[in-house]
C-alpha cells in the first residue's frame, strides 16, 4: 500500500511539473500563490513550503515578490518529501503522506487537515492576514497578525518562560519580549495535536494583538472623594517624620526610568506606605484584563474584593503580574492598590485591556511589531513528543549536556575571592554532599575593568591554580561572561574601531552600579565576525585556565534595567542585521551561537555548557540551558517557576533550572539571618528562611538541571541549616537520591538527542486523554516515572495532588498502591514532598557517588513496578565528549510483562571506551500486594549481567 501511495505521489508531481496553473506556482519544495486583495496592507503572495510530511511553512507578503532573508531560527537543508497538488473549484490542497492542506484560491485562507480530513487547525475565515506598513530607521517592514479559530476545549502551552504563574494559555495573552526573569520563545504546542513556531525577532504578543492601555484612557476615574478626573494618591513616609502628600492620579504607571519621574519629586519612598484609591468606570461591559508592575510589597483590591494578595519584588528588579474582572459598563467600582516600596527607586504601574476585539476573542492571535513578511511553520503530531520533535527538525537537535551538569551546582551572588570558591567546594568534599559544579559568578575582575576577562589579582592570585584545585577537587567550575564591556578595556576598543559595538549607552554616559558608576555597553551579537571575537576574547584569557562551562548574564540584552520600550531598542541597535526592533527578541540565541561554534572549533570533540539569562527558539543546538533569572525569595515565586518551567519545556528547550531559593532576598530575611548569626536562635523569620530553602531544594532536585544560588543569605546547605536541623536533612537527602538516579537521569539526557525528549513534563504530556490534567500546573513528571508534586505553601503539612487516570499509582516513599483518577490529599511532612511512580515504570538508582563520574554504576538497582507492563532503555556512554554523535554509546533495554510476571533484560547493544562489560543488578519488586518503599541500597533479586539477554521470572 505504501508503494502505491509513493507512485501516486511520484506520478502527480510529474504531472504538476508538466502542466500550469494561473492560480499557483510550483517550486521543488512547495507552492506559491498570488491572492490579490486591494485593500491596504491586503494580502498579494503565499508561499507553502513542505519540510516533512508534518511540517509546513507557512510564508505571506502583501509585496509582488517575496524579500529574499533568512530565518535565524530555522536550522539549514531540511530534508524535504513527495507532495501532491490538486485544484478544485476556488480550493487548492497540498497533500503529503499525513496531511492535507487546504488553501482558498479567493483570499488565502489556509486549513491544515489529517489524511482522514479531519480539521487540526483553520485560520480565521478570509485568512486571518493583516499587514500594516512601519518604516524604523529607514527599513521598511509590516506590523503583522495572524488570526486562527479555536474550538472552546482547546489547550495553549509554551511561549518560553514567564512568571505570572499561567499555565494553558487558552483565552490568555503573553507579551513576548525578553527582560531578567521573561523569556520568550515564540512557540505553541495545542491539545489538539500540533504545535505553531511563529517565526518573528521583534516584539509580540499571543492571545491579544493589542498593548494594555493606561488607566485614564479606559475608565472614568473618581478619587475617593467621588471627584471625576483621577484616583487619589496618598503617599505616607512614617520613617521621615510622618511625612504626608496627597494628589490627584490620572494614571498609576511609573514603571521605568523615564515615567517614575512623575512620582512625588523629592518624597522618600523607601519604606513608604502609598495608596491609591478611588473608583473606576468601565465604558462597556465584560472581561477587562490588567497588568501590575511591582518592586516592593504591594496588594489589589477591586471592588472591595483582594484580587492580588501581598506579592513583592526588590526594588531594581520589578516583575509583572496579571489579573482579570468582569465588568459591566457604568458601574462604578471601588479600586484600591496599596503599595509600600522598598528603595529610594521603586516602579508600580497598574494598566488594563477593554473586552478583547470580536474577531480576537476566544481565537488563536500572533501579533508581531516589525517583520518584512510574515512567517509561521506548522507541526503536526499524534503526541506532544511527536510535535516538539517536529520543532527540533526545525530549528535543532538538543545536544546532550556533559553528565556533571546532571549533577548538583553551588553558586553564589557572589564568591569574591579564590579561597572563598576553594574552601567551601571543600566543605563539600568534607561533608559528603555530593556536588559537580561550582560557579563563579560575575566581578572577578578589576572593579574597572569589566570586559577585561581577567582576575584581580588581590582577590583571585592563581586563577590558573584555582581551577586547577577544583579539578583536584573533582569538580567543575562555571564562569560568568558578560557581553558587555567597558570603554576603557582594550575588549572594547576592539570591538568598537569595527563597529560592532552598540553606541547609544556611550553617547548618554549610562553608569552601572559598580563602584562610582562605569560607561559600557554590549557587543553587538547580530555581526559573524563580532561573535567569533567574542569567542576570541574568551579563548585567549579564560579558556587557557581549564574552565569548563560558560554562564552568559544579561543575555536579553540587558544593557540598562528598567527602561521603557523604545529606549531598549536604542540601547541594543542598531543591530549588523537591522534595526533592533526587528531584531529585539533573539540576542540571547546569536550570544550562544558565539561560544558553542567558537568552542566546538577549537575543540571539537569536547561537550559544550552554556547557562544563558535568555533564550529563543532554537537555543537547544546550542548546547544551551537557560535559568529564570533574579526571580524573588518568595513562595508566590517558587510556586511561579513550576508553571514557568513547564511552559519552557514545552517550548522545545529541554534543559532549564532556577535560582533555588531565589535570587533577590527581602530584608526580613536578611535580617533575620544576621541576628541568628548575633544569638544563635532561630528567629520567626528565619525559621521561614529555611523551610522556603527546604521545600525549593525538594522541588529543585527534579528540575532537568539541579542549581542553587543566590545573595546573601548563602545558600551552601551548612549555610541553611546546621547538621541535624530537618532542613539540612532534607536538602542532604534529595541531594543524595539525584545522584542515585543518575543512571535514569542520563539516560533521559540521552534521550533528548536520540528521541528528542523532554525531561521536565507537565501531565498533559503523558495523561494527555485525561482532561483533568490540562490545567493542573503544580504537578509534573520528571521524566516516565516520577510524578513530582512540590509544596509551596509556608508550614503546609499536605497538600492536594490527582493521580492521572488511565494507570494505577505507588508512593514512592511506602509503596502503597493507588487507583489512578482521583484527587486525594497527601502527607507533606517538612522533610519530604509527595513522589508518586506510574505502574509499569521500571526505574535504575545507582550506587552512592560524590560526584557523577566518581566510579561507574556496577551495581544497579531496578525497582519494577508491577500492574501494567513497561520499559526502560538504559544509556550510557563516556559523558563528556561527543563521541554518542558517531555512534559510541550503548544501552540495555528493560521489558516486563505483567502476565508472565517477568523481567527482560535485552541484549546490550553499541559500545564506546571505557564501556562497563559487567554489572549486578538488584530487582526489586513492587505490586499492590507487596508494597514497598523506594529507599538506597535495597535488597532484591541479584542477576550477574554481561550484555546477553536473559528474562527473570519476578517474586
Amino acid at each position: 500500500m505504501k508503494h502505491h501511495k509513493l507512485y501516486i505521489s511520484l506520478l502527480t508531481v510529474i504531472l504538476l511539473t508538466s502542466c500550469t496553473s494561473k492560480h499557483f506556482e510550483k517550486t521543488n519544495d512547495g507552492i506559491v500563490l498570488s491572492i490579490f486583495q486591494p485593500k491596504d496592507g491586503g494580502l498579494n503572495k503565499l508561499h507553502l513550503q513542505v519540510l516533512g510530511n508534518e511540517l509546513i511553512h507557512v510564508s505571506a507578503t502583501p509585496e509582488n515578490e517575496f524579500p529574499k532573508d533568512s530565518s535565524l531560527i530555522i536550522v539549514p537543508n531540511i530534508k524535504t518529501v513527495l507532495f501532491n497538488v490538486s485544484e478544485e473549484g476556488d480550493t487548492i490542497t497540498l497533500s503529503t503522506e499525513t496531511l492535507k492542506v487546504l488553501i482558498s484560491i479567493k483570499d488565502g485562507g489556509i486549513k491544515f487537515k489529517d489524511e482522514d480530513g479531519k480539521l487540526i487547525l483553520a485560520e480565521k475565515s478570509g485568512g486571518g492576514k493583516s499587514f500594516k506598513p512601519i518604516t524604523v530607521e529607514g527599513t521598511k517592514g509590516y506590523s503583522v497578525r495572524q488570526i486562527f479559530e479555536s474550538p472552546k476545549d482547546e489547550a495553549f502551552y509554551g511561549l518560553g518562560q514567564h512568571q505570572s504563574d499561567e499555565f494553558n494559555y487558552k483565552d490568555k495573552s503573553e507579551e513576548l519580549f525578553q527582560y531578567n526573569t521573561k523569556v520568550s520563545v515564540p512557540f505553541i504546542v495545542s491539545n489538539k495535536n500540533y504545535g505553531l513556531l511563529w517565526d518573528s525577532y521583534s516584539l509580540s504578543r499571543f492571545g491579544d494583538s493589542r498593548p494594555y492601555e493606561q488607566l485614564h484612557t479606559v475608565f472614568k476615574l473618581y478619587d475617593k472623594n467621588g471627584e471625576i478626573g483621577g484616583l487619589t494618591g496618598t503617599y505616607s513616609a512614617p520613617e521621615n517624620g510622618g511625612m504626608n502628600l496627597v494628589r490627584k492620579e490620572a494614571s498609576i504607571f511609573f514603571e521605568d526610568k523615564e515615567s517614575i519621574k512623575n512620582l512625588p519629586e523629592n518624597f522618600p519612598l523607601k519604606n513608604a506606605n502609598v495608596v491609591y484609591e478611588g473608583d473606576i468606570e468601565a465604558p462597556e461591559s465584560g472581561e477587562y484584563k490588567f497588568i501590575l508592575y511591582y518592586a516592593g510589597y504591594i496588594q489589589v483590591y477591586l471592588n472591595n474584593e483582594l484580587v492580588v494578595p501581598e506579592r513583592w519584588r526588590t526594588a531594581w528588579n520589578p516583575n509583572g503580574y496579571k489579573f482579570s474582572m468582569n465588568l459591566e459598563a457604568g458601574k462604578r467600582l471601588p479600586l484600591r492598590i496599596e503599595w509600600k516600596p522598598n528603595g529610594a527607586t521603586s516602579y508600580c504601574g497598574l494598566r488594563v485591556r477593554t473586552p478583547q476585539l470580536s474577531e480576537e476573542k476566544n481565537n488563536q492571535i500572533w501579533w508581531s511589531e516589525m517583520n518584512k513578511k510574515m512567517d509561521y511553520y506548522f507541526v503536526y503530531g499524534n503526541t506532544m513528543d511527536e510535535i516538539i520533535k517536529g520543532y527540533r527538525t526545525l530549528t535543532g537537535k538538543s545536544q546532550i549536556m556533559p553528565k556533571w551538569a546532571m549533577g548538583y551546582w553551588q553558586s553564589r551572588e557572589r564568591y569574591k575571592t579564590e579561597d572563598d570558591i576553594l574552601s567551601n567546594l571543600k566543605e563539600f568534599r568534607d561533608r559528603k554532599i555530593s556536588i559537580d559544579n561550582i560557579v563563579l559568578d560575575w566581578n572577578y575582575w578589576e572593579e574597572n575593568a569589566w570586559g577585561s576577562h581577567k582576575f584581580d589579582a588581590e582577590r583571585f592570585p592563581d586563577p590558573k591554580g584555582m581551577v586547577d584545585s577544583i579539578h583536584a577537587m573533582n569538580a567543575k567550575m562555571m564562569i560568568s561572561v558578560w557581553p558587555k564591556f567597558y570603554r576603557t578595556t582594550e575588549h572594547f576598543k576592539e570591538f568598537d574601531e569595527k563597529g560592532w559595538m552598540y553606541q547609544q549607552a556611550i553617547k548618554d554616559s549610562i553608569r552601572d552600579w559598580v563602584g562610582p558608576g562605569y560607561i559600557g555597553s554590549f557587543y553587538d551579537a547580530y555581526s559573524a565576525d563580532a561573535r567569533k571575537l567574542f569567542w576570541k576574547q574568551i579563548y585567549d584569557n579564560l579558556y587557557p585556565l581549564g574552565v569548563d562551562a560558560w554562564w552568559m548574564d544579561a543575555s536579553e540584552p540587558n544593557v540598562l534595567d528598567c527602561t521603557d520600550m523604545d529606549y531598549r531598542k536604542s540601547l541594543q541597535g542598531p543591530t549588523a542585521l537591522g534595526s533592533s526592533t526587528q531584531y529585539f527578541n533573539t540576542y540571547a540565541l546569536m550570544n550562544a551561537e558565539a561560544i558553542y561554534n567558537g568552542q566546538r572549533s577549537v575543540e571539537p570533540n569536547r561537550r559544550v555548557f552554556l547557562l544563558t539569562r535568555s533564550g529563543f527558539a532554537g537555543l537547544q543546538r546550542y548546547s544551551t540551558a537557560t535559568w529564570s533569572g533574579d526571580i524573588a525569595t518568595r513562595w508566590e515565586d517558587m510556586k511561579a517557576q513550576i508553571s514557568a518551567g513547564l511552559n519552557f519545556a514545552v517550548s522545545g528547550i529541554p534543559y532549564w533550572t532556577m535560582d533555588i531559593g531565589g535570587f533577590c532576598v527581602e530584608d526580613r530575611y536578611v535580617a533575620a539571618q544576621l541576628e541568628y548569626d548575633k544569638n544563635g536562635k532561630e528567629n520567626p523569620d528565619y525559621k521561614e528562611w529555611r523551610e522556603l530553602n527546604t521545600r525549593w531544594h525538594q522541588f529543585g532536585a527534579f528540575a532537568p538541571l539541579y542549581r542553587s544560588h543566590g545573595q546573601f543569605p548563602f545558600r551552601e546547605p551548612w549555610n541553611v541549616a546546621p547538621k541535624g536541623h530537618p532542613a539540612y536533612e532534607s536538602i542532604l537527602y534529595y541531594n543524595q537520591l539525584r545522584y542515585r538516579l543518575m543512571p535514569y537521569i542520563y539516560t533521559m539526557a540521552g534521550r533528548t538527542y536520540f528521541d528528542d525528549y523532554t525531561i521536565m513534563r507537565p501531565l498533559v504530556m503523558d495523561f494527555s486523554n485525561d482532561k483533568k490534567v490540562e490545567n493542573i500546573s503544580d504537578q509534573f513528571m520528571f521524566g516516565s516515572s516520577l510524578m513530582v508534586c512540590p509544596v509551596y505553601d509556608y508550614e503546609a503539612r499536605n497538600r492536594d495532588v490527582y493521580v492521572p487516570n488511565g494507570k494505577g499509582w505507588y508512593n514512592f516513599y511506602s509503596g502503597q498502591y493507588i487507583e489512578g483518577g482521583q484527587t486525594l490529599n497527601v502527607e507533606a511532612p517538612y522533610e519530604r514532598i509527595p513522589l508518586f511512580i506510574p505502574a509499569g515504570s521500571i526505574i535504575p538508582m545507582g550506587p552512592e557517588i560524590q560526584y557523577t563520574d566518581e566510579k561507574p554504576a556496577d551495581t544497579i538497582v531496578l525497582y519494577v513496578y508491577k500492574g501494567k507492563d513497561g520499559s526502560f532503555e538504559l544509556y550510557e556512554d563516556e559523558g563528556s565528549n561527543y563521541d554518542y554523535e558517531k555512534g559510541q554509546y550503548a544501552t540495555i533495554p528493560f521489558t516486563y510483562n505483567e502476565t508472565n510476571g517477568t523481567l527482560t533484560i535485552g541484549n546490550r547493544k553499541g559500545e564506546f571506551k571505557g564501556m562497563l562489560k559487567n554489572r549486578k543488578f538488584v530487582i526489586v519488586s513492587v505490586s499492590k500486594e507487596n508494597p514497598k518503599p523506594f529507599i538506597f541500597d535495597a535488597k532484591g533479586q541479584e542477576v550477574t549481567y554481561n550484555g546477553q539477554k536473559q528474562t527473570i521470572k519476578l517474586k
